[in-house]
């Protein structure tokens, strides 16, 4: 029997042993993305199929919760996994819910001490391309799985420590780069050699027995961490929403609810009132359990109420999920699922813009809400490389400004270096940058988005998949304003300009160029109540302009130079009391009771204004009704009931003010939609 201290030390072990496995992977990787940009990650699993060691700061963060169970039950239904075998899947669907979309290709190897199964080692990583309608085979307009590529069930790569030629050979005939995908695809298999062993080298120490102790012990102590760092959480039920900007196949945005249910040191998630699943790829396959990626806003909470929580499969234990079947978040039969990791942006958003009513003092303002991989295609299909994995900022939060250009809400991906991607890339980058006045002012600034400008070296194709926030701000919050919204211009200040949203392969000529500005993140607090010298660093930093500096919070920079007494004249003469400047604004819901106006969410005037013609109420009862009609209906019903009241107004509406009379005459038009509706399923 092994002492606590002994199962520690195991643990420690264990925990080295996932890091060198991704050390492993990276420096055997081919593509950029994988290589650079690291999206990939490693783990251990015990016998349960669940995660008892994952990397802290290797790789994407957010799978930590996966569960390797479905997938391994359905590579042996012709036999038990034998030593040297590697399972490899690519399915969201037929993997039940370990791959989220098909270009992440997961390996699975069973970990043996003799001839006795003691667990798993673990891979993903995201290849460039699987076939499918579009180079780099994710695009928002794909309408089903089998427009986005290869499908790869559950099934053994590697027998005996042979790779199967003719799976090898499958997967190379459906890609656009093989040989970049094969190196990634061996580079995971190097990755699972040497977590073989490490692993075993403490089976070696401790025995079969020991090592699931060891296990056992990992778990249980995360989900004790984590549910005595959520008890610091005020118990209740809390609502928020928040929305994608179109649901891919029209100009029709998509609702994201969350009730978040507090409740002695556990949290549980209930996505009722969630849109439909649509025809296009932004849907997330969850099989109604709680998936890793869909509640990483909780596991950043738990980490940061106690930093030192081991990551593990344990810190699921705490968490609950209701997510309805037919939905954005637990889509079923063949919904296209390639750009699920802008559905799940949004979701941690409005998790945090939950439980931010819980404990306003730790969680932050909506981060900028995106990340979008910005992928140039050479003409003729040779070369399909991510320029750079574009995100924004963090959320500001009380006591701290959100982080500038970084956002780790879904992953962890680092950037390319401009260097590398110039050698690599038929394109010449002309700027990559903080994107000025975009973070959301406050007494603490939300983060700064980010600009990339590079210019086509050769004709090809520009993909910006997950491109999010260019009709409704990241909220800020008790004060805070929001941040800028995202854009995405071609040619700018051209004759030939285009302003882009949805982008499915947009045709590039050698010399054009692209420019993308991505959203920032909301806004904590009172602009006014910041310090004047933090806002002239901001100015100095070129992060705030002068005319901003005055505008948002009253300060007055001449010349880089602080104006003490004119700063001091602009914030007395505009001095409010904080209900008056958060009039209008609170949007949050707590089901015990109203949230004070000093907790307010700043939503912004577009989501303002959205809000005014399709209220939450509303909106919940057509949702009820959609949920009655069969799944392959729901969202076309939806999207005819709110596109005919949006025909009646402007045409680039909520980014667009509506006349009074536009909007009484919508607001009418929506609630006799939703009542005729609603009468017939009554």
């Amino acid at each position: 029997m092994l002492t606590t201290v002994e199962k520690d030390v195991a643990h420690t072990r264990l925990q080295a042993a996932v890091e060198e496995m991704c050390l492993t992977l990276r420096r055997a990787s081919r593509s950029l993305y994988v290589r650079d940009a690291a999206d990939f990650a490693c783990a251990v699993a015990d016998l349960s199929g669940r995660f008892v060691a994952y990397p802290q700061d290797v790789g994407v963060s957010g799978f930590v919760g996966l569960d390797l169970t479905p997938a391994i039950e359905a590579a042996t239904t012709d036999g038990p996994l034998a030593p040297g075998d590697v399972v490899l899947t690519n399915d969201p669907y037929l993997s039940g819910g370990l791959s989220t979309h098909l270009p992440d290709v997961h390996a699975i190897a069973p970990f043996f001490d003799g001839d006795e199964l003691v667990g798993y080692g673990w891979a993903f990583v995201h290849v460039s391309d699987v076939g499918g309608r579009v180079p780099s085979s994710v695009s928002v307009l794909n309408d089903s799985v089998f427009a986005e590529g290869l499908r790869i069930p559950p099934l053994r790569y590697v027998r005996a420590g042979t790779v199967v030629p003719e799976v090898e050979a499958i997967l190379a005939a459906n890609s656009r780069t093989p040989e970049a995908n094969r190196g990634d695809l061996h580079a995971m298999l190097a990755a699972l050699d040497t977590g073989r062993r490490r692993v075993g080298e403490l089976t070696t120490d401790l025995g079969p027995a020991g090592f699931a102790d060891v296990g056992e012990f990992a778990r249980e102590q995360s989900a004790a961490r984590a549910r005595s760092a959520l008890r610091t959480l005020a118990d209740g039920t809390y609502r928020f929403e928040d929305f994608l900007d179109n649901d891919g196949v029209s100009g029709v945005p998509l609702r994201v609810v969350v009730t978040a249910t507090v409740d002695d040191g556990a949290v549980h998630l209930d996505l009722t009132g969630t849109d439909p699943q649509v025809e296009a790829a932004l849907n997330m396959v969850t099989f109604g359990r709680a998936h890793s990626w869909v509640v990483t806003r909780i596991f950043a909470l738990i980490g940061t109420l106690d930093p030192a929580v081991p990551l593990n499969g344990g810190l699921m234990d705490v968490i609950g999920f209701t997510a309805p079947e037919g939905t954005l978040l637990n889509a079923t039969g063949t919904a296209a699922t390639g750009v699920r990791h802008a559905t799940t942006s949004r979701v941690n958003d409005v998790v945090s813009g939950a439980l931010v009513q819980a404990a306003p003092e730790v969680l932050p303002a909506a981060s900028s809400g995106l990340v979008v991989p910005v992928v140039f295609a050479a003409a003729d299909g040779s070369r399909v490389d991510v320029v750079e994995p574009m995100v924004g900022g963090t959320g500001a939060r009380h006591g701290a400004d959100g982080a500038d250009g970084r956002d780790s809400g879904i992953s962890n991906l680092s950037n390319n270096p401009v260097e590398t991607v110039e050698a690599n890339v038929s394109v010449r980058v002309l700027r990559y940058a903080l994107r000025t006045d975009s973070g959301g002012a406050g007494r603490w600034r939300g983060g700064s988005g980010l600009e990339l400008e590079f210019e086509a070296l050769t004709d090809g194709g520009l993909l910006a998949r997950g491109l999010e926030r260019l009709r409704f701000r990241p909220w800020g919050f008790a004060g805070g304003r929001p941040g800028a919204l995202t854009e995405l211009v071609v040619n700018e200040g051209r004759p030939d300009e285009r302003r882009l949203s949805v982008v499915d392969v947009h045709p590039l000529r050698a010399g054009d160029r692209v420019v993308l500005r991505t959203s920032g993140a909301g806004g904590y607090g009172d602009p006014l109540e910041r310090d004047a010298e933090a806002v002239l660093a901001d100015v100095a930093a070129g992060l705030v302009t002068a005319e901003a500096a005055l505008e948002a919070y009253g300060v007055v920079v001449r010349d880089g130079v602080l104006d003490v007494a004119a700063t001091s004249a602009e914030r007395t003469g505009r001095s409010v009391s904080p209900r008056e400047r958060n009039e209008g604004s609170v949007s949050g819901e707590r089901t015990e009771g109203s949230v004070s106006a000093a907790r307010a969410h700043s939503l912004g005037p577009e989501r303002e204004r959205w809000e005014r013609v399709f209220p939450s109420a509303l909106a919940d009862r057509l949702d009820v009704h959609l949920r009655t009609l069969p799944t392959t209906t729901r969202a076309a019903r939806r999207r005819e009931i709110l596109g005919g009241v949006l025909a009646g107004l402007p045409q680039r509406f909520p980014g667009v003010a509506a006349s009074e009379e536009e909007l009484v005459a919508a607001e009418k038009s929506f609630a006799e939609a939703v009542a005729a509706a609603t009468s017939t399923t009554a």
